[in-house]
């Protein structure tokens, strides 16, 4: 144990390497008290260097001089990850810190380990305290996570001089300048055919089926989108496109997605199959100009919901790209629910390129309505894991898609399989003992698998009081026991924090739902409200925010 830490710093400092630094000085602050000083004496002392040699963005841990504890990354992001692990390994109690006992080399496997914020329907990334963000985005880093990607939803506005689509920007540039200042890489996302609220009439996309192979209308589609095979229409998305990268001129972006559905899409005889027809005429212009513009950027071009909607998108793309193109880094794929799709399993990725995943880490259980997050935690370390599994091998990283912070425990799965292929069970054991304890990592760690079973539900908002039917209730007031023993247990720091409130919250939630045959007690009530304070979503739309009975009426009377 150690009552004061002394850091010696790397021999080159500069702004990235201050602020990982700070981050963790004020981690092992928080935690336990305990002062990292640089140049101080310490009970403890902690080198920490920059040297190539480990692989980028891979660490070193160990033992040096006179019980000394050296810290050595390949680059900065090395160091911020070595940092984060001896972090997670350590113990931490009232004005005591404990390193652990993890020595050794670490070196990512896959080069994108990423993470995706929906911004919109006021969920937290859309309300939060910017402040509250940053914070979040380096506290993610610290898990391996290496590019943070946000979305310019333009469909909201009219024009990027509309007042509101400057706030929005300015908001998504803090995101994206807090994972630069940490270190790590920026996305944006773009539409392929997106456009303003007030997008000309006559230029919209088709975005009916019945006819031109369709046999289903693309999903989310704002109906404002345009078709670039209209006379203009391309140019003057072109155009919008020239304004966001502008827009965007002062972030490092390292990666830009371009996505053919949900939203987006043309249906039209002169764009179909939209995703080997129209949306390739618009996404290879969009990637060139992004490269121009950001020369160090990578693309990203995105197959989500290929095969969906019409037939033979994927064998398209692979006969277009059967020669591979030279504007394209990584072919994106994914898929809701339990799968992944088959054909880049089966027949290798178009092109030979490589393939990041999209894992939907927030609406899973909720039958694709929500409320996502309503009750609290969702941790998935199964579902995940067969999600994993099943397409690991033909992967080169990943972008979980993320609608707030009660999938955080998610987050971290994710990224620990980009950067090892570890079990999903293995992280959330270190997240337990990081977050909560180690003292109540079994205990906390089977309520986890419990609250997983009892995710999925069906929710009926009736009056006078709602009810919410768990498909497999069984487990629920075990899992509420096992979290009510293990928070007599925490720490201050750790029972206040809102990581073990969200899932302290969704436990009380399932065993409430539970005795009261599946109806919203007070104590439920008590628990939504708590959570909506937590979620900053007292203006949230249904689906992002806790099911409260002011969330229900303002849904009813929408």
């Amino acid at each position: 144990m150690a009552r004061s830490l002394q850091l010696r710093l790397p021999a080159e400092m500069n702004p990235t390497v201050r602020r990982i630094v700070e981050l963790f000085r004020r981690q092992v602050s928080e935690r336990s008290g305990v002062s990292a000083a640089p140049g101080r004496p310490g009970e403890l002392v902690i080198a920490l260097e920059i040297s190539p040699g480990i692989g980028a963005e891979g660490f070193a841990i160990q033992d040096g001089p006179g019980g000394e504890i050296v810290i050595r990354g390949h680059d900065e992001r090395g160091l911020l990850y070595g940092l984060g692990k001896f972090l997670r390994d350590a113990r931490y109690a009232p004005g005591d810190f404990t390193p652990g006992p993890w020595r050794g080399i670490s070196r990512p496997q896959k080069p994108v380990r990423g993470i995706y914020f929906a911004t919109h329907f006021h969920n937290v990334y859309h309300e939060a305290p910017v402040e509250s963000l940053k914070r979040y985005v380096e506290e993610l880093a610290l898990w391996g996570t290496n590019v943070v990607c946000v979305w310019y939803d333009m469909h909201h506005f009219k024009g990027i001089g509309d007042p509101a689509a400057q706030a929005m920007i300015a908001r998504l540039k803090a995101i994206l300048r807090a994972a630069n200042e940490i270190g790590i890489g920026a996305g944006l996302t773009f539409i392929a055919n997106e456009a303003y609220a007030d997008s000309p009439v006559e230029l919209r996309a088709d975005w009916t089926a019945g006819h031109d192979g369709y046999h289903h209308p693309p999903q989310g589609h704002y109906h404002v989108e345009l078709c670039p095979n209209k006379p203009g229409a391309k140019e003057l998305m072109l155009r919008w496109v020239e304004e966001k990268f502008a827009a965007f001129s002062d972030i490092a972006l390292d990666y830009l997605w371009i996505w053919p559905y949900d939203q987006g899409g043309c249906t039209c005889s002169q764009c179909k199959p939209w995703g080997v027809n129209g949306f390739l005429t618009m996404a290879e212009p969009i990637a060139r100009r992004f490269r121009e513009c950001f020369p160090q950027g990578k693309v990203v071009l995105s197959t989500w919901y290929f095969d969906h909607f019409t037939d033979g998108e994927w064998e398209g793309l692979a006969r277009a790209f059967a020669t591979p193109p030279d504007w394209v880094d990584y072919i994106l794929a994914d898929d809701f629910g339990d799968r992944f799709p088959t054909y880049p399993l089966e027949h290798g990725v178009p092109g030979g390129l490589p393939m990041v995943n999209f894992p939907e880490i927030s609406m899973y259980g909720s039958g694709g309505y929500g409320p996502w997050g309503g009750f609290g935690a969702n941790p998935l370390p199964h579902h995940l894991q067969a999600l994993w599994d099943a397409a690991k091998h033909r992967l080169s990283g990943g972008f979980p898609y993320s609608e707030g912070i009660y999938e955080d425990i998610n987050k971290a799965i994710c990224v620990q399989f980009y950067w090892g292929d570890r079990p999903a069970m293995e992280t959330v054991r270190e997240y337990v003992a990081y977050e909560y304890a180690p003292e109540v990592v079994e205990s906390v760690t089977a309520a986890i698998e419990i609250l997983e079973r009892t995710l999925p539900r069906v929710g009926h908002a009736t009056e006078p009081v709602s009810r919410f039917v768990i498909r497999e209730p069984a487990g629920a007031e075990e899992a509420y026991q096992r979290i009510l023993e293990a928070d007599a247990r925490l720490s201050p720091y750790a029972r206040q924090a809102w990581r073990w409130r969200i899932l302290y919250l969704r436990a009380l939630i399932d065993y409430e739902l539970v005795r009261h045959d599946f109806a919203v007690s007070a104590r439920c009530e008590e628990a939504f409200e708590e959570l909506t304070a937590l979620y900053h979503a007292q203006n949230a739309a249904y689906w992002v925010a806790p099911p409260t009975r002011a969330a229900i009426r303002a849904r009813r009377e929408a």
